[in-house]
């Protein structure tokens, strides 16, 4: 089964940091959230991948090439204009067999595909979406399904008092290739070159509505794994932090120097008062003095002054903390001056 990452978004919620690139390589536990996604496909044998481009797309190129360091095949798709959701997956049509997943490159989870792949393959559905139930309805788009997991309708964002569900969509996917017979415009025997992909597309507007009116039966995938939208700076730092208490399954490259303390080789603490998780990537210069109160994550060449102090938050690579200042539960980037 292919896989397609959707990563072209413009991730406008994380702005400042989403000016400079693209949410896909906003890094939590100082990798792209997109690596930690391409990891997990790799580790449940989705080998062969693709993913749609369109802000900053060299950026996330040249960090994945093809895909060979991550234990993959990866290919690209770009969009010069956005062409929504499930657009850009129709751009890509001809890359997919009979069934295929799509997941997005911008969110944090650990969720288990085989899992997923094997419910989507019990049922005769046309695709199979994963929910998670949530307390606060109203920051999800929610799925209505019956006792056997068929979807019988949505509520976009309701009020808990107003909701019919508490499964959200997870944004994760596996679709068979029927489902581009129920896109506007062309259907999948009509599908046209991948350069003339008919235009924009979205799930939730265009697709799933004409699931439904045609009585073509989709179902929802229960999930009780680790979901992060990532798509706000408080979301980025709870991630972060998540990832350091070993609430959601990551990696982190980084050696543990003592518990709780990661740190890359060549970087000297000495002098600095520690209180743990910590996590500090490679070329970072922590000055005699300074405070780590964790959780706190700095990326690659950041520089804390003498006297400073980091509470529960973020340096992105680049960033300098001066002598005696301080950051308390935020994320401080590299200085655009």
């Amino acid at each position: 089964m292919e896989a397609m990452v959707l990563a072209a978004g413009l991730g406008t919620r994380l702005r400042p940091i989403t000016y400079s690139i693209p949410k896909p390589m906003v890094p939590v536990l100082n990798r792209p959230v997109m690596e930690h996604i391409v990891r997990l496909l790799a580790g449940h044998g989705f080998e062969r991948i693709v993913a749609n481009l369109h802000w900053f797309p060299d950026t996330i190129e040249s960090h994945f090439g093809d895909g060979t360091d991550f234990g993959v095949e990866l290919s690209y798709s770009y969009e010069d204009a956005l062409l929504g959701t499930a657009g850009g997956v129709r751009k890509a049509a001809g890359f997919f067999g009979e069934s295929f997943l799509v997941i997005s490159g911008d969110a944090l989870t650990d969720i288990d595909l085989d899992a997923m792949r094997a419910f989507h393959e019990s049922h005769e559905g046309v695709a199979t979406l994963a929910t998670r139930k949530v307390t606060e309805t109203s920051q999800f788009g929610v799925v209505i399904a019956g006792d056997d997991g068929r979807i019988q309708g949505f509520q976009e964002k309701p009020d808990p008092a107003e909701a019919l569900s508490d499964l959200a969509n997870c944004g994760i996917y596996m679709f068979d290739r029927e489902i581009f017979n129920y896109f506007p415009g062309p259907g999948e025997s009509d599908l046209a070159s991948p350069d003339d992909p008919a235009g924009f597309a979205d799930w939730a507007y265009d697709v799933f509505p004409a699931l439904m009116e045609a009585g073509v039966p989709f179902y929802s995938h229960e999930v009780d794994a680790y979901w992060n939208d990532v798509g706000t700076v408080g979301e980025l730092l709870q991630g972060s932090f998540d990832g350091l208490a070993g609430t959601v399954n990551l990696t982190m490259q980084e050696p543990e120097v003592s518990p709780g303390i990661r740190v890359a080789e060549g970087t000297s603490l000495d002098g600095v008062e520690l209180s743990g998780p910590v996590l500090i990537g490679p070329g970072s210069r922590i000055a005699a003095g300074a405070e780590l109160t964790g959780p706190v994550v700095i990326g690659a060449d950041c520089e804390v002054g003498e006297g400073a102090k980091v509470k529960q938050a973020i340096l992105l690579e680049g960033a300098e903390l001066g002598a005696g200042s301080f950051v308390v539960d935020g994320v401080l980037g590299r200085s655009q001056a």
